[in-house]
């Protein structure tokens, strides 16, 4: 395999694993040289009672990355970012990211656009114009869940029509690849399980274009996992560089890991806390280092279904 090399500006915690911490080793243990920005480092993530530790400013982020360009190491084919809270540090990301697409035509940009979930926004409301008129259209691949996706759109998500109509309005904006991580469209398979959609519009090498769009039904956890989104992103990074006109397997393989890290997370952490007691956000943190395997080979677990595929 030829090397690719990822930046991943995302979030840092001493313990657990969310952002770089969440999608550094398992693309490392892919095959993929990571360069980390820790945008923030923090004691652990904020779900616990206490948490101490830095933010990132625009201008340290900057310093960071002049230093990479002095020594003239600064060729990427993948960015990966995440949660951003501050609007001239998001601004700097950009900066940098048009800098170095212009460099490399063929990097490849894949963006969490992380704004909230559930109706409720966990970032400033003035992220939002800059997401949907400066990063989106720079992004090649973007996993929003679906209020994120609503947001960016400015259309609600009730049927599965909703969804198509959704996602090919972000292609519309720039991405060439779209997943929606989490919807609240009812499963065929019943309330047990959550449906997930991608989208994927290519042009191949000879003009011709291919379109393909998919739907997942993914089993249910009972329980609030922090970094899983973090993972996604960066599984599904690597899944579509190893399949990048084949979303179907791409999703199969990242949900697969998900699924096995979750399973392998919830059993040590309900073991852990013993029965019936509720498992501490310490023992529900992500069992990376123990799913080595299976991040590197999936079984898969998920099928995905094609809702349409089309070639022109």
């Amino acid at each position: 395999m030829q090397e690719r090399r990822v930046l991943s500006i995302q979030s840092h915690v001493v313990r657990g694993y969310v952002g770089n911490k969440s999608a550094v080793f398992p693309l490392q243990v892919l095959g993929f040289e990571v360069d980390s920005i820790n945008s923030v480092q923090f004691s652990n993530h904020t779900g616990y009672a206490h948490w101490k530790g830095q933010v990132l400013t625009a201008e340290e982020l900057n310093v960071l990355y002049e230093g990479i360009k002095l020594n003239n190491v600064h060729h990427y084919d993948y960015i990966l970012t995440g949660y951003s809270r501050d609007t001239s540090f998001l601004e700097t990301v950009v900066d940098i990211i048009k800098e170095l697409k212009a460099a490399n035509p063929g990097l490849v940009y894949v963006c969490d656009p992380v704004l909230g979930d559930q109706g409720a926004m966990y970032v400033p409301e003035n992220l939002l114009p800059i997401y949907k008129t400066m990063v989106v259209p720079l992004a090649d691949i973007l996993t929003p869940n679906q209020f994120e996706a609503e947001l960016l759109t400015g259309r609600t998500i009730k049927t599965a029509a909703d969804a198509v109509q959704v996602m090919d309005l972000l292609h519309d904006m720039g991405p060439e690849t779209v997943v929606l991580t989490s919807t609240d469209l009812l499963s065929k398979r019943g309330g047990r399980f959550l449906v997930a959609l991608g989208s994927q519009k290519i042009k191949k090498p000879d003009g011709t274009r291919v379109s393909q769009k998919i739907w997942m039904d993914i089993p249910k956890v009972d329980a609030v996992f922090v970094g899983t989104g973090d993972l996604f992103a960066a599984m599904l990074l690597a899944w579509t560089h190893h399949h990048p006109t084949d979303l179907k397997t791409a999703c199969e393989k990242t949900v697969s890991v998900m699924h096995h890290v979750i399973q392998r997370t919830i059993a040590y952490a309900n073991e852990t806390a013993g029965p019936g007691k509720k498992p501490s956000p310490a023992l529900l943190e992500l069992r990376m280092i123990q799913s080595k395997a299976d991040i590197e080979n999936p079984a898969i677990v998920v099928q995905a279904e094609v809702l349409e595929t089309s070639l022109h």
